[in-house]
């Protein structure tokens, strides 16, 4: 280099320049990230919590989309009358029409109808239609043999298992019978919801039955009440008759109360059984009978246990499961088999600009064994312990309901010997009552014996209510553990058979 020759630093080529700009961008992000991690502070995070452990968190106020309404109840026309009062047989239809879990037990068993016929394709041939474009260009031997062309490729193909040693049968038997217990299954939560529906039903009627008996507690205690303050301001009463009188009075009348929110209560359950709002407005036309024919529910009660295990859905889905697992036993077996498979293929090639097109087909017969060494075999054991299993579930809930259906029945005998027993009570007590009220009016009676009389009677009618409630909560209970759908028509209480009636 020349003395007199200047230093020149040479320009940055493209790829320099490039680096310098991604180092640039780099270093700011890094640069960035620094200053966010000198923000974080307790405040930044605070900001999306509550302010303090004592505090509550408010969410951020934003426009979102109201949740969608509850589909309107099904109830037919005839029952939205005002002054239709609705009976048992309304109250069951219409609770099994909205009750959520009839609805998803039905869409349950219309899931297993449609793997029944999935299973069932097992027998029709695959045949899958493909239609391939191509764009090809290739370069050879230093550009003196170029490949330009576009082809079209439209194909078929097919496959048919031909034979598999009762595989495919016994997914079909496995899919049939989860459907016999899909379908079982719903039928028993049919049972549950009147079980539920009617059990909330008899709750109401007997609370209705209850507010009838205190009120004729009530009429009794006033009328002991005027009776000892007549006698106060006649002179040959004290005034702690007058008191003790007050007080029985007041005492009924807090329990009339109390027992007219029960009413409401139980109103609402039922209406929340049914699958409508608790707020629902309707009327419930019947009430619990003075008379309760035994003799002929007793004659049902025989009839029921006899084919208790016959009409137990829930048995009948067990035994259903059972045959299902037995299936997939035969399935698993039949992969110890080989199985025979058919496949065919046929197409046709077009090429753009050219009339001539290639066809082209092919059909092949396979036989597939797999060897997993041995691990079909455990595959199998498996398939059997379930089976087993499946058995054994029966056998268990087989014993079970015969347990029910004994608990229940001698629950339905006890009830209607209480009956018995509070009518007979009753009856004395109302005769004590009426000797006890005439001698102190007489004045020959102390206040004494005519607020203990009093007791009794009120003790007797609040109890032969109880006994009723309870007869017919166990007459419910008994059908439902019997695998009837609905207790027996009972005078008084239900009209014939209608249309829509679950009732034997």
């Amino acid at each position: 280099m020349s003395a007199n020759s200047k230093f020149r630093i040479p320009p940055l080529s493209d790829r320099p320049r490039r680096r310098l700009r991604i180092l640039r961008k780099a270093v700011t992000a890094a640069a960035a990230m620094a200053i966010l991690s000198a923000c974080a502070t307790t405040d930044t995070i605070t900001k999306r919590t509550s302010d303090s452990p004592s505090h509550s968190w408010t969410p951020p106020s934003r426009e979102e989309k109201p949740p969608a309404p509850l589909p309107a109840p099904l109830i037919p026309a005839e029952l939205q009358v005002p002054e239709r009062a609705w009976t048992l047989s309304d109250i069951v239809n219409v609770g099994l029409a909205n009750n959520p879990q009839t609805k998803a037990a039905w869409n349950n068993a219309r899931a297993a109808s449609a793997a029944v016929s999935m299973s069932l394709g097992a027998y029709l041939p695959e045949i899958d239609a493909t239609l391939a474009g191509t764009k090809q260009k290739a370069v050879f031997a230093g550009g003196r043999f170029i490949i330009d062309q576009t082809t079209l490729t439209p194909t078929a193909s097919l496959n048919l298992l031909l034979f598999d040693f009762g595989g495919r049968e016994a997914d079909v038997q496995s899919a049939r019978r989860v459907l016999e217990a899909a379908n079982w299954t719903q039928n028993a939560v049919f049972q549950n919801v009147i079980l539920d529906i009617e059990s909330v039903y008899y709750q109401y009627l007997s609370a209705k039955a209850l507010l009838a008996a205190l009120d004729a507690n009530h009429k009794g205690a006033q009328a002991n009440y005027d009776a000892a303050n007549d006698r106060h301001q006649a002179g040959v009463a004290t005034i702690a008759d007058v008191l003790q009188a007050k007080t029985a009075l007041s005492t009924i009348e807090l329990q009339l109360v109390t027992t007219r929110g029960l009413i409401q209560t139980l109103h609402g359950a039922l209406a929340s059984s049914m699958g409508l709002p608790a707020d629902g407005v309707f009327e419930v036309s019947d009430t619990l009978p003075e008379s309760i024919p035994f003799e002929a529910v007793a004659k049902e009660v025989d009839v029921c246990i006899k084919e208790a295990e016959a009409k137990r859905p829930d048995l009948a889905a067990s035994r259903a499961q059972v045959l299902a697992a037995e299936a997939g036993v035969r399935k698993v077996r039949s992969t110890l088999f080989p199985s025979f498979q058919l496949a065919g293929n046929v197409g046709r090639i077009y090429y753009k600009g050219n009339p001539v097109s290639n066809p082209f087909y092919s059909i092949s017969v396979s036989v597939s064994l797999p060897f997993l060494f041995g691990l079909q075999e455990y595959a199998v054991l498996a398939a059997k312990a379930e089976t087993e299993a499946a058995r054994d579930q029966m056998t268990a809930l087989s014993r079970g309901i015969e347990l029910q259906v004994w608990t229940s029945y001698y629950g339905l005998k006890t009830s209607e010997q209480r009956i018995r027993t509070a009518q007979d009570l009753l009856a004395s007590a109302q005769a004590l009552y009426d000797v006890a009220f005439g001698r102190y009016k007489e004045g020959v009676g102390s206040i004494l014996d005519l607020m203990a009389a009093q007791t009794v009677l009120e003790n007797g009618r609040v109890q032969l209510v109880q006994a009723k409630s309870d007869w017919f909560l166990s007459l419910v209970q008994f059908t439902h553990d019997t695998g009837t759908l609905g207790p027996p028509a009972t005078p008084g209480l239900q009209p014939g058979p209608e249309k829509g009636d679950h009732r034997p």
